[in-house]
């Protein structure tokens, strides 16, 4: 087989090599503020700090053992609201959420501890809205197919750009035989469509919740890797020419 000549990564002119660091620090950068997202959601839906099978279940499958209100602030809002707030607005919902306690008694609560929150930060509901509250105190059945099929979608398009980028400054490191670097910058492709495909899994069997946390730990462990290599080698490595 034809060997090619080709430049590698140490090989790039200044503004080039600036150029890919600057993207990779950035998408390594975000992957962090990804993680720490995802414990500050998923990883607090049981109340617990850590990301488990457990909040994966209570994500996608939900809690189908009460209402998405009392899910939720035994969970991720645990912390938001004093201890005898969260128990009267767990005895509202309990007790069939009747209407007439709502204007006297539950919403000034909920405009004092959530709205602030709730009726200003994009992506979260608005429960000082009368209508949207009382979706909350239906049985928690986790994510909702539209929620799915929006973030689903995002998801997929925005990292796999991502994935594109880093695999592509990939191409040009060395060190790798062709057959390892296929693997490797296939790996986050199929570990991402994984991670998707797990969510909508769970949704129907809380048995797959593994496959979500498998899926976002391999896609995280490739993509490090293509990120360290390749800045280690934009910078660090001896510059010569590399045979194909």
């Amino acid at each position: 087989m034809k060997q090619i000549q080709r430049f590698t990564l140490c090989e790039l002119t200044l503004p080039v090599k600036t150029l890919f660091t600057g993207y990779l620090l950035a998408i390594g950068l975000g992957l962090l503020m990804a993680g720490a997202q995802i414990m500050l959601t998923h990883g607090m839906a049981d109340g617990k700090l850590g990301l488990s099978v457990e909040d994966i279940v209570y994500s996608y499958y939900g809690d189908r053992s009460g209402s998405t209100l009392e899910s939720k602030l035994n969970g991720s809002m645990k912390n938001n609201a004093p201890p005898e707030v969260r128990l009267a607005l767990i005895k509202w919902v309990r007790d069939g959420a009747p209407e007439n306690e709502w204007e006297s008694t539950i919403k000034p609560q909920v405009d004092k501890y959530c709205a602030l929150c709730h009726a200003n930060m994009p992506g979260l509901v608005n429960i000082s809205d009368k209508a949207v509250m009382y979706t909350m105190t239906k049985v928690n059945e986790g994510a909702s197919v539209s929620t799915l099929t929006r973030v689903s979608h995002i998801h997929l398009f925005g990292i796999a750009f991502i994935f594109f980028m880093v695999g592509w400054i990939f191409t040009y490191a060395t060190g790798f035989s062709q057959l390892v670097k296929g693997i490797l910058i296939f790996t986050p492709f199929g570990f991402l469509m994984l991670d998707v495909f797990a969510w909508w899994l769970t949704k129907l069997e809380p048995g797959f919740a593994w496959l979500v946390i498998i899926g976002g730990f391999g896609y995280s462990m490739a993509s490090t890797v293509m990120i360290f290599t390749s800045l280690y080698q934009l910078w660090f490595k001896d510059c010569r020419l590399h045979i194909d």
